[in-house]
């Protein structure tokens, strides 16, 4: 039964991660839900303000995206956690009232493992999401530095 109990833990961290991530996803786009605010009725002269829209909405549709991949981890990893209960369950009963289905507890303890595995798959196709979000945003403000470059000059 310990086994269940080490994967219900690591399950259980890979929620937490997970959820942390969410919640900085969710963040960033309340942050720029203002930006954009601020770019559309701001009364102050900004640079480049059509193309830090555009980087906005390219900003959006990429949280979106992970957003929606970090939610289909947590329900991955929720489905984990419940497999390694149930297996952790099955042990205990296959003990207590000596059946002799000892596949039972494997299979749900597999599934689980199976689906641990499906999530921290998904984490690293949402990694790179993240960095090639960045990737856009750095390329912007390397323009945006080009450009208060010649201007200064």
């Amino acid at each position: 039964m310990i086994t269940p109990a080490l994967l219900i833990s690591a399950a259980g961290t890979f929620i937490l991660s997970t959820s942390n991530r969410l919640g900085r996803v969710v963040d960033r786009v309340r942050l720029i839900a203002n930006l954009f605010d601020e770019l559309t009725h701001g009364k102050a002269a900004i640079e480049l303000v059509e193309e830090r829209k555009e980087m906005l909405v390219a900003q959006l549709s990429q949280l979106s995206k992970r957003a929606d991949l970090l939610q289909r981890c947590l329900t991955v990893f929720y489905i984990a956690s419940g497999a390694f209960v149930a297996s952790s369950v099955a042990i205990g009963v296959t003990a207590v009232f000596g059946f002799s289905q000892a596949w039972i507890p494997v299979a749900l303890g597999l599934v689980g493992a199976c689906f641990l595995f499906y999530g921290s798959m998904m984490l690293i196709f949402e990694a790179r999401l993240a960095v090639n979000s960045l990737r856009a945003e750095t390329s912007f403000l390397n323009r945006l530095v080009t450009y208060h470059h010649k201007e200064s000059v």
